[in-house]
């Protein structure tokens, strides 16, 4: 919800276990929680922009007006819930399809149709590399600048400069190969190369429906 054009396709597994109106009833309850979500966001998000806006020095508060309303501007597309029993390789191979078909639609991803220099796949292939070494740690972090020192010890990516690095990461967080939030202060330095592992942390600290759960505390 705090990607640009992000793009979300559900899939509901464990289709063995269910009879054939029972997975149509899941998914038509599933996506309308999901729309209710989008618009419980929505809503609080309005709620926010207008209490720093009504609120008795509204300058102080324009650095969080303007993450809010970018917020706000963000799009999200979700696609139709996919059904599949993962024990029958049949509705895998469904499931990749789906994706791939999804993928190769250039009004959901225009990046698709992007050509792109060849040192983006170099770099792309050697931070794999770097990534699965087993010097790397588990949380996948490492900074800025030693990934480029990293880099440059490549033959063909000697001349790799900063800039072009961080065009490059830019490209590979929109993919989702890493994680880089470079709009962050605080971590605008530090590098995610295993984003499971952030998803794993997330998946600890954000809970569906936090903020009603909150002001439940007295």
């Amino acid at each position: 919800m705090r990607v640009p054009n992000s793009v979300v396709l559900p899939v509901g597994t464990h289709v063995d276990c269910c009879r054939e109106e029972e997975v149509q009833e899941k998914r038509r309850d599933i996506m309308a929680k999901i729309a209710a979500m989008q618009a419980e966001r929505k809503s609080n998000l309005a709620h926010f922009i207008s209490n720093l806006e009504g609120s008795e020095e509204p300058k102080f508060y324009v650095d969080q007006w303007e993450r809010l309303k970018e917020m706000e501007s963000c799009t999200l597309t979700i696609l139709n819930l996919v059904a599949v029993n993962c024990t029958d390789h049949r509705d895998i191979k469904k499931l990749e399809a789906t994706i791939l078909e999804h993928v190769k639609n250039e009004k959901l991803f225009p990046e698709v149709v992007r050509v792109l220099p060849p040192v983006y796949r170099q770099v792309e292939a050697a931070i794999v590399d770097i990534a699965q070494s087993e010097e790397m740690a588990d949380h996948g972090m490492m900074d800025l600048q030693y990934l480029l020192s990293r880099l440059s010890q490549c033959k063909h990516l000697a001349n790799l400069g900063r800039e072009l690095l961080r065009d490059i990461l830019r490209y590979l967080h929109r993919i989702g190969l890493l994680v880089w939030y470079e709009e962050i202060k605080h971590l605008e330095s530090t590098v995610f190369l295993q984003p499971t592992f952030l998803i794993t942390m997330f998946k600890l600290l954000v809970r569906y429906r936090l903020v009603q759960q909150l002001e439940s505390i007295s």
